[in-house]
């Protein structure tokens, strides 16, 4: 993101409309809800709720990751295995742009993100 403060980044505020598009309603947002980090190019969207034997403790599950390469334009999209290693996602390892991003994480043509 950018270096000054003062500066809204754009890509922050997309990626915030769409992560505000996919949380649950406010009432189970205790239990279960959507986060992300947005830090050197570098998207990450994960879960977040109550570990299931220590629910004071709250666990963020990483399920989806973008890295934008700027000097080409692309997005690299990635999913994290059950071994905890990321890879791409070979139905479309690169989408141009965010809206692209977003529509490949929705559909999860291969049920990586969402099972």
């Amino acid at each position: 993101m950018e270096d000054n403060p003062g500066t809204i980044n754009l890509l922050a505020v997309q990626i915030q409309k769409f992560v505000d598009s996919m949380r649950p309603p406010e009432e189970i947002r205790g239990k279960v809800d959507v986060g992300f980090t947005f830090v050197d190019n570098t998207l990450e969207l994960f879960e977040i709720r109550p570990r299931w034997n220590k629910p004071d403790e709250i666990m963020h599950l990483p399920f989806a990751k973008a890295k934008l390469t700027k000097s080409r334009g692309m997005w690299r999209v990635f999913w994290k295995r059950a071994s905890g290693q990321w890879e791409s996602y070979e139905p479309v390892p690169e989408v141009k742009d965010l809206a692209g991003l977003f529509d490949v994480i929705r559909k999860d043509q291969y049920g990586c993100f969402f099972g």
